[in-house]
């Protein structure tokens, strides 16, 4: 067994094409498995090779996520077997779908809606990075399933990145025809590629698994790939993958978070007009909630708190103060102080709220549930927080109602953000 760069012991071969091999290999240092990829200086090396395996290269480096291999290492190698650079990942033990195909495995609607989000997650992660990274190359060889677990259809992870394009890389380059055929879009042969390219290939993939046929097997109609007599899925899953492998772009699914919300809501459309695509709006992020539920309750809060201690003060001060001018001055006091109480306890409930909403209520069902939920619970958890106030506090009525009415105000808050979020809500399924 030969040993590569004094560490990597190789163990087998993983597959080979022109110029390039892929190995799996142990890392003596580690005594983990790894992938060992390598770019081999023959007869049929290009120099646009190299160009996109240290891409590949570049690329793995930044990306972090847990379905997608870790860069390791990288390194040029001249031995009496090999002449080339290797990039070292992560090694990844599952099966490909094309494995999973090859075995006779069929997959059902449920596993292929599974198996559409996960890589639509993916998906979002990569074109969200600045610049945005496109795969280029999604299909069934570069897609691995590890073993199912309960009624999951198992881990999918996305692999071999030795096609990819970051979108300013591209700019000014010469042009590179990368992908494979039957599951690369019409836009790909001229060199061009978008983060909807990505979601051709995975509407290509899919409809491999739902019909069990290579994409390019199946017939076409005006380059769209005619797949529904074949596959036994319903009608709004169906459209939805004619969605994803529109040969034109205008017409397909721009982004892969606006593919993943029509995935999930189940929902139809109609490229009869131009409005129909327009319709779509994206989805209430995480981030979205967080911001809005903290803006909000915190200014409630803060109003709230401003205005009942300065309520509570003016009532007091008319028994101590005879002048104007130091009663004026202790309620602006009191006011500040009251408005920075409020403040406070809304930023501890647009937390609360925002947390709560996210874990329980992401995507939204039941509007009524929701309001009820979050009005009793982040009352309830105000009163709790503001009871040591409560009893620290002189024994007359005024004050004992400051806590109170920051407590009540809360649940005001709560329904305040939630209104904002139930509408947004509504607002996509018009």
């Amino acid at each position: 067994m030969e040993l590569l760069h004094d560490r990597y012991q190789v163990e087998q071969s993983l597959g080979k094409k022109a110029g390039r091999q892929t190995l799996l290999a142990r890392d003596l240092q580690t005594q983990e498995l790894v992938v060992v990829k390598l770019l081999t200086f023959n007869h049929e090396f290009e120099w646009d090779d190299l160009k996109l395996f240290e891409r590949e290269a570049e690329t793995l480096k930044s990306l972090n996520h847990p379905a997608i291999p870790r860069y390791l290492d990288y390194f040029e190698l001249e031995s009496p077997t090999y002449k080339g650079v290797a990039l070292v990942q992560s090694y990844i033990d599952a099966k490909s779908l094309e494995q999973h195909l090859k075995a006779g495995r069929s997959f059902s609607e449920a596993d292929v809606q599974q198996l559409g989000r996960s890589l639509l997650e993916i998906l979002i992660y990569l074109h969200s990075q600045q610049p945005p990274v496109v795969h280029r190359d999604l299909k069934p060889s570069n897609i691995l399933l590890g073993d199912r677990s309960g009624n999951t259809v198992g881990q999918v992870y996305l692999v071999d990145f030795g096609s990819v394009q970051t979108l300013v890389a591209h700019e000014g380059s010469t042009i590179t025809v990368v992908g494979t055929y039957g599951y690369m879009p019409p836009e790909q042969y001229g060199g061009r590629a978008t983060p909807a390219s990505d979601l051709y290939s995975l509407g290509a993939t899919l409809i491999c698994l739902a019909t069990g046929r290579h994409p390019a097997d199946l017939p076409q109609a005006n380059l769209q790939i005619q797949f529904k007599s074949s596959a036994a899925l319903n009608e709004s899953v169906a459209d939805w993958l004619e969605w994803l492998t529109e040969p034109a772009l205008d017409r397909r699914l721009t982004s892969a978070q606006e593919a993943l919300q029509v995935l999930q809501a189940g929902r139809s459309r109609s490229l009869s007009t131009s409005e129909e695509k327009t319709r779509i709006v994206p989805q209430v992020t995480k981030d979205q909630i967080f911001w809005n539920a903290v803006w909000r309750t915190s200014s409630v809060g803060a109003i709230a708190g401003a205005s009942s201690y300065t309520a509570a003060a003016l009532i007091a001060s008319a028994k101590y103060y005879t002048s104007y001018s130091p009663m004026l001055m202790s309620l602006v006091l009191t006011a500040i102080f009251g408005g920075a109480m409020g403040l406070g306890l809304g930023f501890l409930n647009g937390l609360l709220m925002a947390a709560l909403t996210n874990r329980f209520f992401l995507p939204l069902k039941k509007a009524w549930l929701y309001r009820w939920s979050v009005g009793i619970f982040t009352t309830g958890f105000s009163l709790a927080i503001m009871s040591p106030v409560l009893m620290m506090l002189s024994p007359n009525w005024q004050a004992d109602l400051i806590p109170i009415i920051l407590a009540l105000s809360m649940g005001s808050a709560s329904q305040f953000f939630a209104q904002w979020y139930v509408k947004e809500n509504r607002r996509e399924k018009d």
